[in-house]
Order: structure tokens, then C-alpha cells, then sequence
């Protein structure tokens, strides 16, 4: 993930899509101080770093293998090690939080007692941007990898942001384009035809098999396919359906 980060179509769309709906939710809201922003389950930090343009950032992640590589990215002094259900910080201490595919997996014991400690941490009328994978029946091979405890329904996501203290403000499909082939690979899958697909050699089907990274051109594509959701969801323009949950949520 730390080598994929800053390149792959994945990473570098969905980024684009979360910092402006981020963007434009705070161009409404005045602030006289510099912005405190908690970024939850910061992994290798790529996300992280972009986050400094509105404020003063904090990292937080359980795994040291992925603090390291945050590290060198220069937010040395701006990380701390921790869960994201019992967070090592004050009461009220951040203005925003965000936390991009975290509270799914099969580390976190209780996504509902992470959502309590989101709102624990944010000031009140703060913003959590939260985004999580969609569709449970889309399980995959990269689920498994990644260890996915859950995939997430639209009603449901809501449901647990309201009863942990949020208000949700916005809640959007993302990575909406890429749907139908997701669907038809995750079928592949199903069926024992991908790895026969992929070739011989199966790099695109081994240990990295959403992760593998195509040839520029076709990355630049992808990305560029995925960064588009980026001047639809911050005007609230609803998608048909994606691949992942965009919310964005105010604490009550």
C-alpha cells in the first residue's frame, strides 16, 4: 500500500473525490483558528499529508509497519499510535475527522463503539468525513487480503452514524463508474476464472489482486475516471450506485 499510495488509479482518485467533498463543506464554515484535523486509521499517511492544506493534522493507526512509511513522508511529529475505538485523545480535541476504510475491518472490534469514539474526539458541530467499502455481497479476494469484516448497505451506514451522535449531512455512493466491471470480476472470482484470465504468470491475480497497478496510461485513465465523481458529489449530485459510502456527518 505504501508503494501504491501516491500513483494508483485507486488511491489517487478516491482521494481527489474525499479532499473536495471536504473542501467545499468547509468553504461554508467560517474559522478563526487553524483547523485541528484527525486523520483515523492514516495507514502509510498518502491521504494524511494532503490533509495539512486545512489545518493541523494528527495521524493515528494501530500498526507500527504502516506509521514508518507515514513517517518519511514528513509527518513524523504529527503521528501517534493507537485503535480507533479507544483513540488516545482528549474529549472534544479535533475540529475534523476523517477516517477512509478502517472501521470495516476484522481488527476493529466494534464499528459502532469506533463511531462513539469518532464523535467522542470531534468538538461539537465538528465534521467526520467517513468513507467505507459497499456491498457486502461484493465480497472478494481482496477482502480476504485486507481483512474485511464487513461491507456496508446505505441505510445501515446511516443508522450507525446517527446512533453514535451524528448528524449526517451528506451520504453518496462513490467509485460509482467502475461498478458493473467490479461486479462482473467479483463474478469471475466466484466462478474460479479470474486467476485463468490473468495469465500464466497471474500477477494480476496474486497476493495484490486490487492492488496490482496498470500500465500508465490506463492508471492515469482510471484515475481520472474515478477523480470525475469529484465535481458530482460535493454539489450532492446522487449517484446510481458504487463500489464504496462517502458520509459526510456533523457532531451533534
Amino acid at each position: 500500500m505504501a508503494r501504491r499510495e501516491e500513483r494508483h488509479w485507486w488511491y489517487a482518485g478516491m482521494r481527489h473525490v474525499a479532499l473536495s467533498v471536504l473542501s467545499a463543506a468547509l468553504s461554508t464554515r467560517g474559522h478563526a483558528q487553524p483547523l485541528r484535523i484527525l486523520d483515523a486509521g492514516c495507514g502509510t499517511g498518502g491521504t494524511t499529508v494532503e490533509l495539512r492544506r486545512f489545518g493541523q493534522v494528527v495521524g493515528v493507526d494501530l500498526v507500527w509497519e504502516a506509521l514508518l512509511p507515514a513517517a518519511e513522508r514528513g509527518l513524523d511529529g504529527s503521528l501517534a499510535r493507537g485503535s480507533i475505538d479507544q483513540l488516545p485523545f482528549a474529549d472534544a480535541a479535533f475540529d475534523v475527522v476523517t477516517s477512509f476504510e478502517v472501521i470495516y475491518h476484522l481488527g476493529v472490534s466494534s464499528d459502532e463503539r469506533a463511531l462513539v469514539e469518532l464523535r467522542r474526539v470531534l468538538k461539537s458541530g465538528g465534521l467526520l468525513l467517513l468513507r467505507v467499502p459497499a456491498h457486502d455481497w461484493l465480497r472478494g479476494a481482496h477482502d480476504v487480503l485486507v481483512h474485511t469484516r464487513h461491507r456496508y448497505a446505505w441505510g445501515e451506514l446511516r443508522g450507525k452514524l446517527q446512533r453514535a451522535g451524528f448528524q449526517v449531512e451528506q451520504l453518496s455512493w462513490a467509485n460509482s463508474a467502475l461498478f458493473p466491471p467490479a461486479v462482473a470480476k467479483r463474478l469471475l472470482e466466484r466462478a474460479g476464472r479470474l486467476h485463468e484470465w490473468a495469465g500464466r504468470d497471474g500477477h494480476a491475480a496474486d497476493a495484490e489482486p486490487d492492488l496490482w497497478q496498470p500500465p500508465e496510461p490506463l492508471n492515469s485513465l482510471l484515475e481520472a475516471i474515478v477523480a470525475a465523481e469529484a465535481l458530482a458529489i460535493p454539489r450532492q449530485i446522487p449517484l446510481p450506485f458504487g463500489l464504496s459510502l462517502l458520509a459526510l456527518a456533523r457532531a451533534a
